[in-house]
C-alpha cells in the first residue's frame, strides 16, 4: 500500500552557489554522497540540486518535514547502472519505520537548470 508520496524541485543554480562555500554540503549530505557529487566534476551542482530534491521528496513523503530527521540520514545511493535509491539511516529509518514504511522508490530528473525528485513510501498504514 502506498503511505506517502513527495516531492520536490530544486534549482541547480542555488546548489552551485552553495557548493562554492562548501558548508552546505558538509551539513546536508553524508562523506560517501559527498565524494559521489564532488566526482561529478562540472556536473557537481546538478547532482547536488537532485540529492537535496531526493531528500525533501523523502520528508514530504513522510509528511513530517525535517522535524527530528538529519538530512544526511537521507542518504542517497546508486545502483551500478546508475539508478538512485535511499539508503536510510537512524534518525531517517526511524522516522520511516514509525510511518510504517517498508520501501522507499525514488526517482530523479535534472532539465532546464532544475532538478526534480519523486519519492514513494510503501507500507503498512499506521492511522487514516
Amino acid at each position: 500500500m502506498i503511505i506517502g508520496i513527495g516531492t520536490d524541485l530544486c534549482q541547480v543554480q542555488r546548489m552551485s552557489q552553495l557548493l562554492d562555500d562548501g558548508s552546505f554540503l558538509r551539513r546536508y549530505f553524508e562523506q560517501a554522497e559527498q565524494a559521489y557529487i564532488l566526482a561529478r566534476g562540472a556536473c557537481a551542482a546538478q547532482s547536488m540540486a537532485g540529492h537535496f530534491a531526493a531528500k525533501e521528496a523523502f520528508v514530504k513523503a513522510l509528511g513530517a518535514g525535517f522535524d527530528g530527521i538529519r538530512p544526511e540520514d537521507i542518504v542517497i545511493a546508486h545502483k551500478p547502472g546508475g539508478a538512485p535509491y535511499y539508503d536510510l539511516r537512524s534518525s531517517a529509518l526511524d522516522a520511516a519505520r514509525k510511518a510504517g514504511a517498508h520501501r522507499a522508490h525514488l526517482s530523479i530528473t535534472h532539465d532546464g537548470g532544475l532538478a526534480s525528485a519523486f519519492c514513494v513510501l510503501e507500507g503498512e498504514c499506521t492511522s487514516l
